[in-house]
């Protein structure tokens, strides 16, 4: 049972960049105040590896506009993650190529638009929502706005950690790639990744997940966004 209780409708937006922490904390968040968690990169990672098993272009934006109107009619998003013709496909999109496809597709204004509409449908009961512009665009109207940061080396070694026990890449290699994402999802020029004026921005390189947590619930006590459990 979690420990606090949130307002009605409560929506968390926690923006950031990649391996920053961001799906650690919202699950940890989620855990203390019953929110579900809504990993919008998700979506982002199922157009991208599903387009390329396809064998659709990641360079054709309006093929994968039309691709993502097909996919909306097959696909269920809950918080268990992203479910593919019935078929929960999560883990598979945990790959690095998973993650590259997302950060192309993710920069076309047209693959955006068509997923943004499903994401505020499903926030509208209440949820933590994690991604790179939920507190921008998504969620522009969210009372709790997180941005979760940490320097490149910190976030390469978390991310190499997770991926060295699957004959991932190495340290170095991970950081040169993180450094690409970073730069491809600051420069886009629709929805690029940033942090909104009213977020309140958490440097967690030196700090645990659960210091952050309780950082964020602090926030949110403040605010009377969450009320402890009787």
């Amino acid at each position: 049972m979690s420990e606090w209780r949130a307002i009605k409708g409560l929506t968390i937006a926690i923006d950031g960049p990649s391996g920053s922490g961001k799906g650690t904390v919202a699950k940890m968040l989620a855990e203390e105040t019953g929110l579900p968690v809504l990993d919008t990169g998700l979506l982002y990672r199922l157009v991208g590896s599903v387009a390329l098993a396809r064998n659709i272009s990641l360079e054709n934006e309006p093929v994968l506009a039309e691709f993502v109107e097909s996919l909306l009619d097959v696909i269920t998003w809950t918080v268990d993650g992203i479910y593919l013709n019935g078929d929960n496909i999560t883990d598979s999109l945990r790959s690095e190529q998973a993650g590259d496809a997302a950060s192309k597709v993710a920069a076309m204004p047209a693959v955006r638009e068509k997923l943004l509409g499903l994401q505020r449908k499903l926030a509208r009961k209440g949820c933590i929502m994690d991604g790179r512009d939920i507190g921008t665009v998504v969620l522009p109207d969210a009372p709790a706005k997180f941005f979760l940061t940490a320097s490149v080396r910190e976030r390469a070694r978390r991310r190499w950690a997770q991926l060295k026990n699957k004959g991932g890449s190495s340290l170095d290699a991970v950081v040169a790639e993180l450094k690409m994402r970073d730069q491809r999802d600051m420069e886009r020029q629709h929805a690029p990744l940033k942090q909104a004026t009213d977020a309140i921005v958490i440097d967690s390189t030196t700090m645990r997940a659960d210091d952050v947590v309780d950082r964020m619930l602090g926030v949110l006590e403040r605010r009377k966004l969450i009320t402890a459990s009787v």
